[in-house]
C-alpha cells in the first residue's frame, strides 16, 4: 500500500500574542502516543478548575526528564462542566476536558527548557517565557511530499480475503510493531523503515 499524502499545514498561532500562557505537561507514555499518531488537538481531562486555561490561552507542552518543549497550542475548549448523559439533566456533572489546538509541533526535535519552572501539569507561564521558548523552536520546516508505504505478505484465498486480513493486522499490531517505509518523492532510494516513531533498521545483516 502507498499513499502520497496531501499537502497539509499546521495552523500558525496568532502574531497578536493575546491570551495568558501556561504550560503543560505531558507524560512519557501521552508523549509517545502524540508522536506516533497525528492529531490535531490535544485533549487533557482531570484538571482542577483553579488550573484550567481559558479559550484563546496560549501553551507550551512540555515533556519531563529532562523538561523539553514538543509543541505549542492555543486552548479551544476549557471551562464548564458537561452532563454525564446529556439527555437526562438530573445526571451527575463531569469536567469538561482542556482542550488544545496545535499550532506547532517539535515532537521528532523537542528543544530544552529546563528554565521552566512546573509545579503540576499544567503551570502558569510568564508570556516572555512563553515567548522565549517559542522562539527556540524557530520557523516551522520547509514541508514536501513523502511516499510512505506499508507491505505485508499475507496468504488468502482471495484478493478479498488478503485485504481484510491486511487491515485486520493493521488495526491490531499499529505502528508500534509494523515497519513503515518512507521515502521523498521522486526519491525511492532514500527510504527508510520507521517503527515506534524512529527509524528502525531492518537489514539483519548490519546488526551482526
Amino acid at each position: 500500500m502507498t499513499t502520497d499524502t496531501a499537502h497539509r499545514v499546521d495552523g500558525a498561532a496568532p502574531a497578536d500574542g493575546t491570551g495568558a500562557a501556561w504550560a503543560v505537561l505531558l507524560t512519557s507514555a501521552r508523549y509517545e502516543a502524540e508522536r506516533l499518531v497525528h492529531h490535531d488537538t490535544l485533549e487533557l481531562s482531570g484538571l482542577a478548575d483553579a488550573d484550567r486555561p481559558r479559550p484563546g490561552d496560549r501553551v507550551a507542552v512540555l515533556v519531563d526528564e529532562p523538561p523539553r518543549l514538543v509543541a505549542l497550542g492555543r486552548v479551544t475548549a476549557a471551562s464548564g462542566q458537561d452532563r454525564e448523559d446529556p439527555d437526562d439533566p438530573l445526571s451527575e456533572r463531569v469536567e469538561a476536558p482542556l482542550v488544545v489546538a496545535y499550532t506547532r509541533r517539535a515532537f521528532d526535535e523537542p528543544v530544552p527548557a529546563e528554565a521552566v519552572a512546573l509545579d503540576g501539569p499544567v503551570t502558569a507561564l510568564d508570556p516572555t517565557v512563553f515567548r522565549e521558548l517559542a522562539d527556540r523552536l524557530g520557523p516551522p520546516p520547509q514541508r514536501r511530499s513523502w511516499l510512505v508505504s506499508l507491505d505485508l505478505p499475507i496468504e488468502a484465498a482471495s484478493p478479498a480475503e488478503a485485504v481484510r486480513l491486511f487491515w485486520a493486522y493493521v488495526q491490531e499490531l499499529g505502528p508500534r510493531e509494523l515497519p513503515a517505509f518512507v521515502s521523498p518523492s521522486g526519491d525511492e532510494l532514500a527510504m527508510q523503515a520507521f517503527v515506534l516513531g524512529a527509524e528502525a533498521n531492518q537489514d539483519p545483516e548490519e546488526d551482526d
